[in-house]
């Protein structure tokens, strides 16, 4: 079975088991985002992800392995709790494939959050930031292998406008976030502070291990892709200090009822 046909499947099984017929919107919760969720209202039903075709367990702390269906100003969400990454041992189709799923079951409107360090001293941990672009360092793509079927189109996908700026734009106008560029990593270990001045150079001003594959894939089935990152450390080299992560999960703990209001917010606008 081809990745779409799995995604097909698994959004059929997501839609059964939920009761919600077409997503609108679908919310992937980075590090320490889900915590903040619960600010979007009462789940209407919750499946773990071990019950759909194709998905994996997640290996991470902060990351439970759910999706939760929740309704924002009249919107059906689907709320991912769980990614998975690439150095958890997956391949960039399986890191892909929970977001080709939600698209497949109807979220045309896919946000990506994550946690992530900063690059610029001006943006400490606890700062939200709009993703304008990314930097793929990964060293793969979830549009690798074979062809896409037809209906799928090219998979030499057009990535110019990757995080839709007409949605940055509404989002800018009813809560004002810096915006920066996301170089994405392979992990697990963090990068050295040589490896972050390369980033800063090319352009990047957040540093992290996801969000670029999931976005790409996103793209790709023509759903308009917005990120934000939540800045939980400064990266290697930036300030004195080592990392770990434990002070990932800690920055998103305490800013979770920002996170929770700040997604409120914006969901609607979208």
């Amino acid at each position: 079975m081809n990745p779409y046909e799995l995604a097909i499947q698994a959004a059929t099984e997501l839609k059964r088991k939920t009761g919600v017929a077409k997503f609108d919107v679908a919310v992937v919760l980075g590090s320490g985002w889900k915590e903040g969720a619960v600010a979007l209202g009462e789940p209407t039903s919750i499946v773990p992800t071990s019950d759909l075709t194709g998905f994996f367990k997640p290996t991470v702390a902060g990351h439970q392995g759910q999706i939760l269906a929740v309704e924002v100003s009249g919107l059906s969400v689907a709320l991912l709790a769980g990614r998975v990454h690439l150095y958890e041992g997956h391949s960039a189709h399986e890191v892909a494939h929970p977001v080709r799923t939600l698209v497949a079951a109807g979220a045309k409107k896919i946000v990506l959050t994550n946690a992530c360090g900063g690059i610029d001293p001006a943006y400490g941990p606890g700062t939200v930031s709009l993703i304008r672009d990314h930097i793929n360092l990964t060293g793969t793509s979830p549009m690798e292998g074979e062809v896409p079927p037809e209906e799928y189109g090219s998979r030499f996908v057009d990535l110019s406008n990757l995080y839709d700026a007409d949605a940055r734009a509404r989002i800018q106008a009813v809560h004002s976030l810096p915006e920066g560029v996301y170089a994405g990593f392979r992990g697990p270990h963090y990068e050295t502070p040589a490896e972050i001045k390369m980033a800063h150079a090319m352009g990047a001003s957040l540093v992290g291990m996801s969000t670029v594959l999931e976005a790409i894939a996103a793209r790709h089935l023509g759903a308009q892709v917005t990120g934000l990152g939540l800045i939980s450390n400064f990266a290697a080299g930036v300030v004195p200090g080592g990392l770990n992560h434990l002070e990932v999960l800690e920055a998103g703990q305490k800013a979770a009822a920002s996170l929770g209001a700040l997604l409120k917010e914006i969901i609607p606008v979208l």
